[in-house]
């Protein structure tokens, strides 16, 4: 049988292919390859490898290596353990990922007509570039996944290029392609639980809080084990049940064994402890993930935004430097620009803005849509009404899950637009996520559209959540508080509504004829009975006596008058 060489990587870095290299284009775009036909006949059980990588989704057989001396079982080598990571779902070390990208590398190179490893490296070039920040990488995966669908079609069996395609199209933000791969191979192998991790992401950055409910329960169902807990914990964190996704999130960790496995699932508790505005819980989780694997950089940046809260700057300020040297995101960026800005180092802060800005033109040529974080940095830092024109083209592309919808709303305010804004915030505020930017956003739009009860409610509910969410909006938060004041005695003016005024007294109103007929007969039979009645008698009877037939005719000829209406005085 061929076997496929085994390499332990000289660094950390992928090798580089040459320049002849096949695989190798310029950027186009995951919504550049044709989409999938929209009617297909279920054929990928006609696929003879293995499942796909839900948690680095990378795609293709596992080509066993032989061992030479057959003397028993071989300690796994790096690409072995990548591939054991691939078939659980769960993501692999990155040195064990650059391990398994140079492996077969080097086997397309004399069998490049081999679709399931082609999928598996374009796969496992989306995955570099995600956890590498690296973005080049994304062209390399998106030339490669089209020979491997070149070589073998997805509707003779190679699903594992689509859903490779699904998590390119996840990787640059476009989540209707990724939404399309996802279904395609969902419609035609419903119990394939590979694809449901790209199908969640998609979701979720469309705002389909529903379809990512139902995709993580189907994952859940078809793959138990740390992978399917992860992703619920994330479900029950983005619809803000914050107790259930630490016990789920605790769960993860508990269970998980491999490294990258157990670095995510602690990363994952400290971004949660973050939140709950628990700093310290954060930095010893963040810690514990660092000590995990010394890999997982974005470890890095959570440590240094509790650090900010904890008010331990120095060291955040080297966390964040040491996070954009080996993960440069610019969100990371933006974030040490900001707690660079609250120092009062404005041109360091300067510094890092023009960063951030060239890390986006950067993704943007690689085909990834960094329009949301840049929305963010203009409503803050620039020019608002650029971000609004940023964000409203993310919610025409359907991209409307709540942080778009955050985004907007603080956008609109910014440009001048605060009662258009309101209802973006509160959509965002909707969702249940508990996120103390959201609160103090909405609270500061209403706010400005003096509303001040519920301004004063969701300002309180950030500064609550979260103490030091931002070193920025914070400070801001708490003073617009304090210029609100407490609320009135009895509550808040706007949910005691005014007494209503003093009802007129009404006038008395003449009794129908007849009833005023009734009465004068009542009137004139009691006074018949008080002139015939005996001055003192012995003791009353327990019945009155019948009066007397002259009574009755007087009673009845002075009650005559009355029905005529004309009562006089006798």
């Amino acid at each position: 049988m061929d076997v496929m060489p085994q390499q332990d990587p000289e660094s950390g870095r992928p090798p580089e292919p040459s320049p002849q290299d096949p695989y190798v284009m310029p950027a186009e775009g995951a919504t550049a390859v044709p989409p999938p036909p929209p009617t297909l006949r279920t054929t990928l059980r006609r696929a003879a490898f293995g499942a796909v990588a839900a948690g680095v989704l990378l795609a293709g057989a596992l080509v066993a290596v032989e061992d030479g001396d057959g003397d028993g079982p071989k300690e796994p080598g790096p690409v072995e353990r990548a591939e054991a990571a691939t078939t659980a779902g769960s993501p692999a070390s990155l040195s064990d990922l650059t391990a398994l990208i140079g492996d077969r590398q080097k086997w397309v190179e004399s069998h490049p007509e081999d679709a399931p490893s082609l999928a598996t490296l374009g796969t496992a070039y989306v995955e570099w570039a995600r956890r590498s920040a690296d973005t080049a990488y994304y062209a390399r995966a998106e030339e490669t996944l089209k020979r491997s669908l070149e070589a073998r079609a997805g509707e003779r069996g190679n699903g594992e290029a689509w859903v490779g395609l699904a998590a390119l199209a996840n990787a640059r933000h476009d989540f209707l392609a990724a939404k399309r791969w996802g279904e395609t191979v969902k419609k035609q192998q419903p119990k394939a639980w590979s694809v449901y991790p790209v199908l969640i992401d998609a979701y979720t950055g469309l705002g389909d809080q529903k379809a990512a409910t139902a995709a993580t329960e189907k994952f859940g169902e078809l793959r138990k084990g740390v992978p399917a807990l992860a992703r619920t914990a994330e479900l029950y964190r983005g619809q803000g049940w914050r107790e259930d996704a630490l016990a789920t999130a605790r769960e993860a960790a508990d269970r998980a064994t491999q490294p990258a496995e157990k670095a995510e699932a602690l990363h994952r508790l400290g971004e949660l402890a973050w939140e709950r505005g628990e700093p310290e819980e954060a930095v010893a989780q963040f810690d514990a993930a660092l000590r995990t694997d010394a890999g997982h950089h974005a470890s890095l940046a959570g440590r240094a935004r509790a650090l900010v809260a904890l008010e331990r700057t120095d060291e955040a300020l080297a966390a964040y430097q040491s996070a954009l040297e080996k993960l440069p995101r610019p969100e990371y960026a933006l974030e040490l620009g900001e707690l660079y800005e609250s120092l009062g180092l404005d041109g360091d802060a300067r510094t890092q803005y023009t960063g951030l800005r060239e890390m986006a033109a950067g993704a943007k040529r690689a085909g990834v849509d960094e329009s949301l974080l840049l929305a963010r940095f203009e409503a803050d830092h620039g020019d608002p009404d650029e971000a609004v024109e940023l964000l409203r083209g993310q919610w025409r592309k359907q991209h409307r899950s709540a942080a778009v919808a955050d985004a907007l709303g603080w956008a609109l305010h910014r440009a001048g637009k605060s009662e258009e804004g309101l209802e973006y915030a509160e959509q965002a505020v909707g969702t249940g996520v508990r996120n103390a930017s959201y609160a103090y956003h909405l609270g500061m739009i209403q706010r400005e559209l003096e509303d001040y009860g519920p301004a004063r409610r969701n300002l309180e509910q950030a500064v609550r959540t979260n103490p030091a969410f931002s070193p920025l909006a914070a400070p801001l938060a708490r003073q617009a508080l304090e210029a609100l004041g407490e609320p009135p005695p009895g509550g808040p003016g706007d949910m005691q509504p005014p007494p209503p005024p003093p009802a007129p007294e009404p006038k008395p109103e003449p009794k129908p004829k007849r009833e005023a007929g009734r009465e004068t007969e009542r009137e004139a039979e009691r006074e018949t009975e008080r002139k015939t009645k005996p001055e003192a008698p012995a003791a009353p009877s327990k019945s009155p006596a019948p009066a007397p037939a002259a009574s009755k005719e007087a009673a009845a000829g002075s009650a005559a008058p009355a029905e005529g209406g004309a009562s006089k005085s006798p």
